[in-house]
């Protein structure tokens, strides 16, 4: 029982601080079995899921994941398997034909205010609306600093701050 709590520990969900971009000068890891990097962010595919303690079908699932797009982190690969982590923190294994390299956020879960959707990049432009944490997002476009992004199921589209969301990195350049 007693490793079990401390298993459960070290698993708490974590979403304090939006994530820095892993550099090359880091020593930015690729994964084993597609030798892209690692970490990466990717999405959810399907419109369910099962997150697994471990990598494979035979392993319990620890959480199911119902609604398409949400983003992961992928931590690590082994075999078709991909160790992922969630928003909160919550990580395990999910079968890599679940898993898109599409990508998708989501406002980041530590803000306590809503955050401004801009109507072109720079704090002076236009608000056109206010975004509470954990809104779900379609990254379009990423310069470093501003990402171009569409609300998930809505007509809104604009521009945030990257240091705002959760699935893509500081810093982190998309075309």
């Amino acid at each position: 029982m007693l490793c079990f709590a401390a298993l459960a520990f070290l698993h708490r969900p974590t979403t304090a601080n939006p994530l820095q971009a892993p550099t090359a000068a880091a020593g930015m890891a690729k994964g084993r079995e597609t030798g892209l990097p690692i970490p990466r962010f990717v999405s959810l595919k399907a419109n369910g899921g099962r997150m697994r303690i471990g990598p494979s079908l035979e392993y319990a699932a620890k959480w199911v994941y119902t609604k398409r797009g949400v983003p992961f982190e992928i931590t690590a690969e082994y075999d078709n398997w991909r160790e992922v982590r969630d928003c909160d923190g919550v990580s395990g294994w999910m079968h890599r034909a679940l898993l898109s390299s599409q990508r998708t956020a989501v406002v980041g879960p530590w803000l306590k205010a809503p955050v401004a959707l801009h109507a072109t990049p720079g704090d002076s432009s236009q608000i056109t609306a206010r975004l509470s944490a954990r809104v779900g997002l379609q990254i379009n476009s990423c310069d470093g600093d501003w990402c171009a992004v569409a609300v998930t199921g809505h007509a809104a589209r604009g521009f945030l701050h990257q240091s705002s969301i959760w699935g893509v990195y500081l810093h982190e350049i998309i075309k």
